[in-house]
């Protein structure tokens, strides 16, 4: 099993920068994907942002070029940086990981943190 713990979620004015934290621990064998998903008032969950265990990344369009993510394999920690925040980032957001649980296994689970809420200000 993995357990995920987010932290960096805060209120913000437009403009601004917050920088999200999701370390993972439990009981795996790797951590494969890393990705960062919100959830705005009224909408569906969306993927943010993705990454592999390689470093391979990929964003949705609204974001690009304001937010990076980033992990640290050693520390199975995944960081979402945030810059020019606009109200419409306004969400929950919520750390995803595909782990795979046994090295002589193919299997690999979806687990989900408990979100954090960014509120960015006009």
């Amino acid at each position: 099993q993995v357990q995920l713990v987010e932290s960096g979620g805060g209120l913000v004015q437009a403009g601004g920068s917050l920088r999200l934290s999701c370390a993972a621990s439990g009981s795996f064998f790797r951590i494969n994907v890393m990705d960062w998903y919100r959830q705005g008032p009224g909408n569906q969950r969306e993927l943010v942002a993705a990454i592999t265990s390689g470093g391979d990344s990929n964003y949705v369009d609204s974001v690009k070029g304001r937010f990076t993510i980033s992990r640290d394999n050693a520390k199975n920690t995944v960081y979402l940086q945030m810059n020019s925040l606009k109200p419409e980032d306004t969400a929950v957001y919520f750390c995803h990981a595909v782990a795979s649980l046994r090295p002589t296994s193919g299997i690999r689970y979806g687990y989900w943190g408990q979100g954090t809420q960014v509120t960015v200000t006009s």
